[in-house]
C-alpha cells in the first residue's frame, strides 16, 4: 500500500505490459483502476471527491482532481505499463471551455455542481424552452439535474464569459481533452436527463437548435473510439506515455450496463446501478410507458439506443435516513436487528433526497424511535423498497443484475430478491461494474464472455408483505 496526499494506494504483485488505466469521477468519491491485458484490476486508487465552494457558485475541485491524479501516478510504479486511458463520470455535468483560456484548465466558467439551488429560480423561463417529454425523454428535475437549465442558467447569469466558450464538453470528455488536447462529444453523457438529446431521432434536441449549441457541442464520437494520446505536458506530469491511448469516455451507469448489453444475448435484464443514485436500467422495457412525474427516463446506451430507466438517490438516501435517525450506517443491520424492525413496523418514507426520485418532494414520515438503534436496519429495508417499488414501475422483465454500493449489504440484495420472487437475482463479483464496462472500451472488438456474478439467495421475512403494503399505504396518504 501507497499512500499519495492521503489517498490510498493499492498495488498488486503482477503487472502487465499493456495495462488499462480506468478514470472514474463519481460525484462522491473520485478512483483509478489499472487493469492488466485481461481486464483483471491489478492496481487502484481512491478518495472523496468534495464540492468547493468558492466563488462565484458551488463546483467541481476539478484542479484538486487533477493533482491527485497526476501525482499518485507519477508516484505509481505501475504507471509505465498503462498503455490506454478510459474516462467514466457521473452525468449532469459540463465543462465550458475556450482554447483560447490561457489556465490549464481551459475553463471559462466553474463545472458547475448540479445540486446548486439557485438554478431553480430560472425553471419557469427555462420550461419554456425545453422540449417536451416525448421528445427528450428527460422529465423536468430540480436544481442543475437537467444540464440543459444549467447551461442555460451560466448563459444568462454570465454572458460574457459564455460568450467566450468555443466548446462544451460531457464531464468523461473534458477530461478526456484535459489528457489529450482533443474535443469529443459521447451519446451516454448527452443521453441522460440532460433535455439536449432526442433519444428517437438520434440527435440533437429542439433547445440546442433554439439555444443555437450545435456547434458548441460538436460532433459525436462512440464512446469505444480513440480520439488521440497522452499531451507530452501531461506525460512530463504524470510517467505516462506519449502514445498511451485515450478513448472518448462513457457515463457511469451506461458503464455497468453496457456490459450485461454484450453479454445477455437479446434477453430482457434490468441492471441495478448503486451509489450515490441508484440507477434501474431495463433492457426489456418500453420507452413509451415512462412515468416523467415518477424520475423515470429514457438512458441512451453507447451505440445510442434509449434504455429504458427509473432512479432515485439511494446512497444518499441511505446516509440521511441513518442520519436523521441520529444512527451510525455501520450500526446493527443483521437479520435479527430486521426482524424486529418488520416486526414493529419501524419505518420512514421518501423523501430524503430533495426532490428526487418517485416520490420527489414528499414530506417525511418517520415512524421509528429517536436515536434508533436499528437506523441501518431501517434506511436497508427503506432502499429495497424504492428499488422493488422503481422495478414494478418499469415493469422490469427478465434477471436482474445488482452493482455498486449496495453489493457491501447483501441483507439488501436478499431483500430484493424475496419482493421480487419470479425473478432470479444475481449480484456482481467485480465490485466495480463501473470500471469494468469503461474498460471494456479499451477492448471493444474483443469477444465478450459472460460475467462473473452469484445468484442472491431471497430473504424468508414473513412480514415483509405487511410491511410493504403498510410502506405504501403511508406513501398514498402523502400523495393524497
Amino acid at each position: 500500500m501507497l499512500i499519495v496526499n492521503g489517498w490510498c494506494l493499492m498495488v498488486g504483485d503482477k503487472v502487465s505490459k499493456a495495462c488499462t488505466l480506468v478514470f472514474d469521477i463519481g460525484k462522491t468519491h473520485v478512483k483509478l483502476q489499472v487493469l492488466d491485458a485481461n481486464l483483471v484490476p491489478i492496481a487502484d486508487a481512491k478518495g472523496k471527491n468534495k464540492v468547493s465552494h468558492k466563488a462565484p457558485y458551488p463546483q467541481a475541485d476539478v484542479n484538486g482532481i487533477w493533482q491527485w491524479f497526476t501525482s499518485s501516478l507519477k508516484n505509481w510504479d505501475v504507471t509505465e505499463h498503462i498503455a490506454a486511458i478510459v474516462v467514466t463520470t457521473h452525468g449532469a455535468t459540463a465543462a465550458l471551455i475556450s482554447n483560447s483560456v490561457e489556465h490549464d484548465n481551459g475553463l471559462v466558467l466553474p463545472v458547475l455542481d448540479y445540486e446548486y439551488g439557485e438554478i431553480n429560480d430560472f425553471a419557469q423561463q427555462y420550461s419554456k424552452l425545453r422540449p417536451t417529454f416525448s421528445e427528450s425523454c428527460s422529465p423536468a428535475l430540480p436544481a442543475g439535474l437537467n444540464l440543459g437549465r444549467q447551461l442555460y442558467w451560466q448563459s444568462q447569469s454570465y454572458p460574457a464569459d459564455f460568450a467566450q466558450v468555443s466548446h462544451i464538453l460531457m464531464y468523461p470528455q473534458y477530461w478526456a481533452w484535459r489528457l489529450t488536447g482533443v474535443c469529443s462529444t459521447e451519446v451516454s453523457s448527452l443521453g441522460c436527463h440532460t433535455d439536449l438529446w432526442a433519444p428517437d431521432l438520434k440527435d440533437y434536441s429542439s433547445l440546442v437548435g433554439k439555444l443555437q449549441w450545435r456547434e458548441l457541442l460538436g460532433e459525436l464520437s462512440p464512446a469505444w473510439a480513440q480520439i488521440g494520446t497522452v499531451q507530452a505536458k501531461v506525460a512530463a506530469q504524470t510517467g505516462l506515455k506519449t502514445d498511451c491511448k485515450v478513448y472518448a469516455g462513457v457515463h457511469d451507469s451506461n458503464a455497468s450496463y453496457l456490459r450485461y448489453l454484450r453479454s445477455q444475448n437479446n434477453q430482457p435484464f434490468t441492471v441495478v446501478s448503486s451509489g450515490t443514485w441508484t440507477i434501474m436500467m431495463s433492457s426489456g422495457s418500453p420507452v413509451a410507458a415512462l412515468d416523467e412525474h415518477k424520475d423515470m427516463l429514457a438512458n441512451v446506451d453507447v451505440q445510442g439506443n434509449p434504455v429504458a430507466c427509473a432512479r432515485f438517490m439511494g446512497g444518499r438516501e441511505y446516509e440521511t435516513i441513518c442520519a436523521t435517525l441520529a444512527g451510525e450506517c455501520e450500526q446493527d443491520n443483521s437479520a435479527q436487528a430486521l426482524q424486529y424492525v418488520l416486526a414493529q413496523q419501524y419505518m420512514v418514507t421518501p423523501d430524503f433526497s430533495g426532490g428526487n426520485g418517485p416520490f420527489g418532494g414528499l414530506i417525511p414520515v418517520i415512524k421509528a424511535p429517536a436515536k434508533s438503534e436499528y437506523a441501518g436496519a431501517i434506511a436497508t429495508l427503506y432502499c429495497a423498497l424504492m428499488i422493488d417499488y422503481q422495478l414494478s414501475q418499469l415493469n422490469a422483465q427478465g434477471a436482474i443484475f445488482i452493482e455498486g454500493a449496495f453489493l457491501q449489504n447483501p441483507l439488501m440484495c436478499q431483500l430484493i430478491a424475496q419482493l421480487r420472487l419470479g425473478q432470479t437475482v444475481y449480484l456482481s463479483t467485480d465490485g466495480s461494474g463501473t470500471v469494468q464496462g469503461a474498460a471494456l472500451l479499451s477492448r471493444w472488438q474483443d469477444k465478450q464472455g459472460d460475467i462473473e456474478h452469484t445468484c442472491c439467495e431471497a430473504s424468508q421475512f414473513e412480514e415483509l408483505l405487511a410491511y410493504k403494503q403498510h410502506w405504501l399505504a403511508m406513501i398514498n396518504n402523502e400523495v393524497a
